[in-house]
């Protein structure tokens, strides 16, 4: 009798543990990042999201959270309506995370930059909100789809490759491309590209039409407008095409070789980087090498 007493309060204890561990866990979450509001959904913790920004679109739930603004222009009022219990928010220049915690709301900053840097990024998260198990399965299997992209990328040939995040709707100016020291970069280069910036100075530099034809890139990705207008219907593929077809002699011209990105997956690090890299070495070799 006495051990079965002891053994139903050692019971109790253990529950009253887990709730109470279930209780000191964030249960109102605000992303101020697409990339982190996928990673929370991947993470089984949608239903703890209580607020996203304008550009959260994936998974599709995520589009009916309430709205706090954007990642460089977060709306500081909405976000203290929600009464997050934990705000995560990226890496920035503005200081996001600093100026909650000012207002007394609990904020933790991650980075993204590389690919290295979105798995810390994910295990933090996961040990943010008890879902640690959660977040190691899921750098494992990210780990394991890189992983075999860039075992077939190694049988291919290498490929000169240009990758544009931006650019004027409907022109070739205003173009910005993806540099060293990013995780686009890093997703190019196992896919079995040659990054044409590679060399650049900074992340994300502005490219004229000079250095695209000085380059000469066998392919180019380019998302245009995409990233950055939310709601705006892609130029017709013809139009996309003829922006480039003034200049014939580049290679990824004559070859038809230029490809209009027209997913988010390309952009934002976190649990789709595997479909994006598979899709960046269909880009780079053709459907032949698949």
């Amino acid at each position: 009798m006495r051990a079965s007493g002891i053994g139903r309060r050692l019971a109790a204890l253990i529950l009253v543990t887990a709730a109470a561990c279930a209780a000191a866990q964030p249960q109102r979450i605000v992303s101020t990042a697409p990339s982190i509001t996928e990673v929370l959904y991947a993470l089984g913790l949608g239903d703890r999201v209580a607020g996203v920004t304008q550009y959260c679109r994936y998974p599709v739930d995520a589009q009916k959270k309430p709205k706090i603004g954007s990642f460089l222009q977060p709306d500081f009022e909405r976000i203290l309506a929600l009464k997050p219990d934990l705000v995560l928010v990226i890496k920035n220049p503005i200081q996001v995370a600093e100026r909650l915690r000012k207002l007394g709301v609990q904020a933790a900053e991650v980075n993204q930059d590389s690919i290295d840097d979105v798995f810390r990024s994910i295990e933090s998260i996961g040990k943010l909100t008890g879902t640690e198990t959660a977040a190691r399965q899921l750098t494992t299997d990210l780990r394991s789809q890189l992983d075999q992209v860039r075992a077939k990328a190694r049988t291919q040939p290498r490929i000169k490759a240009l990758f544009l995040v931006g650019r004027s709707p409907g022109s070739l100016q205003g173009m910005v491309g993806v540099g060293p020291r990013t995780f686009i970069d890093e997703l190019v280069t196992l896919a079995g590209g040659d990054n044409l910036l590679s060399n650049s100075p900074i992340q994300y530099p502005k490219v004229s039409v000079e250095q695209v034809l000085s380059g000469d890139p066998q392919v180019i990705l380019d998302m245009g407008d995409f990233a950055h207008i939310e709601g705006k219907p892609l130029e017709a593929q013809q139009q996309f095409f003829t922006l480039w077809a003034r200049y014939p002699n580049l290679t990824a011209v004559k070859t038809r070789r230029v490809v209009q990105i027209d997913s988010d997956v390309f952009i934002h690090p976190g649990p789709r980087m595997g479909i994006a890299a598979r899709a960046i070495y269909d880009h780079l070799h053709g459907a032949a090498a698949r």
